[in-house]
């Protein structure tokens, strides 16, 4: 139901955009967030969006070069990523979120099926 697309290689420095498309049902009442998950690590929170768009929300090591937005009328969320370091390499996953939005795994109530981003240095 969640289909993300738009990982890829790039060197350090580079740029990818994400997209998340949504299909058999509408998340525009849901907020909506991206995780990563790199080799050995735990799935980690990255942003969300609120419902609206109108509220976002970053973690620390993204904040400044990666942006969400969302555009409800097609069911897509993205993922703006500028300035890759090697430790954003990571399998990026979108999330639909059951109730609010916030940076546990637990609060997601949809995953999609990851995309791979590898940056290398």
């Amino acid at each position: 139901q969640l289909q993300a697309c738009g990982g890829g290689l790039v060197q350090a420095g580079g740029s990818l955009k994400l997209s998340c498309a949504a299909s058999g049902r509408t998340f525009s009442n849901n907020g909506m967030g991206w995780f990563r998950q790199a080799p050995g690590k735990e799935r980690e929170f990255v942003t969300s969006i609120s419902w609206s768009g109108g509220s976002t929300s970053y973690a620390d090591s993204v904040k400044g070069r990666f942006t969400i937005s969302r555009d409800n009328a097609k069911n897509t969320v993205y993922l703006q990523m500028n300035s890759l370091k090697p430790e954003d390499t990571a399998v990026y996953y979108c999330a639909a979120y059951r109730f609010a939005v916030g940076r546990s795994v637990g609060g997601v109530g949809y995953w999609g099926k990851g995309t791979q981003v590898t940056v290398s240095s």
